[in-house]
């Protein structure tokens, strides 16, 4: 059975709005795949570095613990890539049938001026 949790910082930092926002979410959408992993979008913003934010809820439906060293991630909208970037993230653990909410951060030179035009995007593993 698939179990949300939240890395520790973001227990401590996650507003009671976006924590239920998350938790709405997690269980919209925990039923949706039985195996594999799943990119689920909450948001997506730009910060004061002209940076990309892509906050999604990282579902874990394998049997093995997901990490990202030299993880290589896309992000998309209308099957067009418009992000994308290597990520190596030791503080991103997730365990077997475990979902965790996490921000994937692009440099602006990571992504296109189209990403900021675009509501709808999917972030996904680039089997290249």
């Amino acid at each position: 059975m698939q179990q949300l949790q939240y890395e520790a910082s973001w227990n401590k930092a996650l507003s009671a709005h976006d924590r239920c926002l998350i938790e709405k979410i997690f269980n919209e959408t925990k039923g949706q795949k039985t195996s594999g992993v799943l990119f689920i979008p909450i948001r997506k913003s730009i910060n004061y570095k002209n940076e990309l934010l892509v906050t999604v809820l990282v579902h874990n439906f394998t049997d093995t613990i997901l990490t990202f060293h030299n993880t290589r991630l896309v992000y998309s909208t209308h099957e067009k890539v418009v992000a994308e970037k290597e990520f190596t993230l030791p503080a991103l653990t997730i365990l077997p049938n475990v979902s965790m909410p996490w921000t994937f951060i692009f440099s602006k030179n990571d992504y296109k001026q189209e990403a900021l035009n675009n509501e709808n995007g999917q972030l996904q593993f680039n089997d290249r």
